[in-house]
């Protein structure tokens, strides 16, 4: 008995130690965000958006790259549809990180998917245990503070935009790249990561030149899919 009542009172602290972990990994994430998601704030109005719907887009997708592709497209007279299409073709980059996470989260399909909704790269990467298996409360705790950072970011810009000027002129426009440049130099520690990021990149940039937006990252994706499979058996027959 006393163990059991030892082990529950144990588990919250744990929980929440993780959870502040996670917190704290994901501050300097979500100042890069916020300052990109001031940039979209402005772009989005650019493109004709209002700042209500420009706001309720970031609160509702949360996604930069997606968010920012659908906005290219409609700024160059492409139809909402298209730009739905090309979003979630770059989005497609969850399905193979949601496959990873899942064995790592308890409960069924919906709590599993509900508790899926705070993957981000960022967060994913920083959650990732090295071992085929994900840290839920530092995924969580990374990316809620990185939510913060994309929806009040897009605030001040939609809100402001007009009074803040071009953001390139700030150097937003090298945020987004240095985000992800920053995600891959910490995944290229591992081995098998940097085998992966090789022959992923290698697809995208073969199909850029010649495939719609999107389609290269959900080639690339393929990629990635193998890369977490291959480290899924691995980590099974080490604890064989």
């Amino acid at each position: 008995m006393s163990n059991r009542v030892g082990a529950a009172a144990v588990e919250p602290v744990s929980r929440n130690a993780r959870l502040r972990a996670g917190l704290r990994a994901g501050v300097p994430f979500a100042i890069a965000a916020s300052l990109l998601a001031v940039s979209f704030g402005i772009v989005a109005q650019d493109a004709g958006l209002s700042q209500v719907a420009a706001i309720v887009m970031s609160v509702i997708v949360f996604a930069g790259s997606a968010q920012f592709t659908a906005i290219a497209i409609v700024s160059q007279g492409g139809t909402v549809a298209a730009a739905i299409g090309a979003a979630a073709l770059i989005n497609s980059r969850f399905l193979p990180m949601g496959v990873a996470l899942a064995p790592s989260l308890p409960g069924g399909p919906v709590s599993r998917a509900v508790q899926g909704q705070a993957i981000v790269d960022a967060s994913w990467a920083v959650a990732n245990r090295g071992d085929g298996t994900f840290d839920r409360w530092l995924l969580i705790g990374s990316t809620s503070v990185q939510y913060v950072g994309w929806v009040g970011g897009t605030i001040v810009g939609a809100l402001a935009g007009n009074s803040l000027g071009d953001p390139n002129s700030y150097g937003l426009d090298a945020a987004y790249p240095a985000f992800f440049v920053a995600l891959l130099l910490h995944e290229l520690r591992d081995r098998r990561s940097r085998i992966v990021a090789a022959l992923g990149g290698a697809i995208a940039l073969a199909l850029v030149p010649i495939a719609p937006p999107g389609v290269p990252v959900l080639a690339a994706s393929l990629a990635a899919l193998l890369g977490l499979t291959s480290s899924a058996r691995a980590a099974a027959r080490e604890q064989l």
